[in-house]
């Protein structure tokens, strides 16, 4: 089993080659097709995030997550082995990993919600993920089907693509008007995807990076703005041409956090995905005044997860750009998504 691994955080990943464990009970083997580079493997390297207002910076080490690590929870890979209790992993299949796994014995994943779980077993976050060759998934029922979906451009919808669906349903009662989208990196493009596959009205997308932009306005975003113009609500505004009752922010600075708030109407919605880092920055009495609506969304749970990618078989959706890399330039390409050098995603190719 040869992998990349986070020995010490903000530092050159590590390789790593060991035998490959003999699985037991319901565990599952699967040989690594392409595994998804995401901004939240950055924040796992750098180990923690920023809270703002002069407090102490969260620890990734005190959320309990362990060097060495295995990052990667955007996973494609092909069943080779089953444990001897794994009586449904279908050797030979090609499926998506879903990642957000939870303990298994809680009320909240009994109820389906495991990536809600207070008690979590990650994937490449508390537990190794897909920067190998193989991966050991603890029961069948995380392996789903791709059905003849490429591999490559189907390893983001692990995370980009479930983490959007999931708050883009968040925003379901003013779908059937423009939104507005903070962020049109990987995750920006997939929303803006999945919203046309769920028939709305279209996005507004708002970026710094004009090549961004540009992508986002070839994907068909009804239109594009730099969220550091001065006039940036005017421009969303002009674009929406009436109010706009629903914004997502999947950047999640106070910059961003400031502009999808300001630019809602009463009533209006605001869902954070983006873990950038900072203090909330709205003045609290506007917060009832006009009704906002201000939640936070958290991946998707694996029911969500079919839906999807039974979405995406449906409406035929378009996968976002992928730039496939090798698995040793796995600390290359997460550096150039620091620096904000990726459109779309970088998906490792074992």
């Amino acid at each position: 089993m040869r992998s990349f691994r986070v020995t010490d955080f903000g530092k050159p990943l590590s390789e790593d080659n060991r035998p490959t464990p003999e699985l037991t009970g319901t565990q599952v083997l699967v040989r690594v097709k392409a595994a998804g580079i995401c901004h939240s493997d950055l924040h796992i390297w750098e180990g923690g995030y920023e809270l703002g207002h002069g407090r102490k910076r969260l620890s990734l080490q005190d959320r309990g997550v362990a060097l060495p690590l295995t990052m990667g929870h955007e996973t494609v890979g092909e069943i080779v082995a089953a444990g001897p209790d794994a009586k449904d992993a279908k050797i030979g299949e090609v499926a998506l990993v879903y990642p957000w796994i939870g303990c298994g014995e809680c009320d909240v994943c009994k109820a389906g919600d495991e990536n809600m779980c207070l008690k979590p077993r990650f994937l490449g976050v508390y537990c190794d993920g897909g920067y190998s060759d193989e991966l050991i998934v603890p029961h069948p029922r995380y392996l789903l089907s791709l059905d003849g979906l490429d591999p490559v451009t189907a390893a983001p919808y692990a995370c980009s693509g479930i983490t959007t669906y999931s708050a883009l349903k968040k925003l379901d009662f003013c779908l059937d008007s423009p939104i507005v989208i903070v962020g049109a990196g990987g995750l920006g493009l997939m929303a803006l995807e999945l919203l046309k596959a769920m028939g709305g009205k279209g996005a507004i997308m708002v970026d710094i990076d004009a090549a961004k932009r540009d992508a986002a306005q070839k994907a068909g975003a009804l239109g594009t703005v730099d969220a550091a113009s001065p006039d940036a609500l005017a421009q969303i505004a002009a674009i929406a041409k009436g109010p706009v009752r629903g914004a997502l922010d999947l950047v999640g600075n106070p910059q961003t956090a400031q502009l999808g708030f300001d630019c809602l109407t009463k009533g209006g919605k605001l869902v954070i995905v983006g873990l950038f880092g900072g203090g909330a920055p709205w003045a609290l009495p506007f917060i009832p005044m006009r009704a906002i609506t201000i939640q936070g969304s958290y991946v998707g749970n694996l029911a969500e997860t079919q839906e999807l990618l039974d979405l995406v078989r449906a409406k035929k959706v378009s996968p976002i750009p992928v730039t496939k890399v090798t698995l040793p330039q796995a600390y290359d390409a997460l550096l150039d998504l620091q620096k904000g050098k990726l459109v779309g995603r970088a998906v490792l190719t074992p």
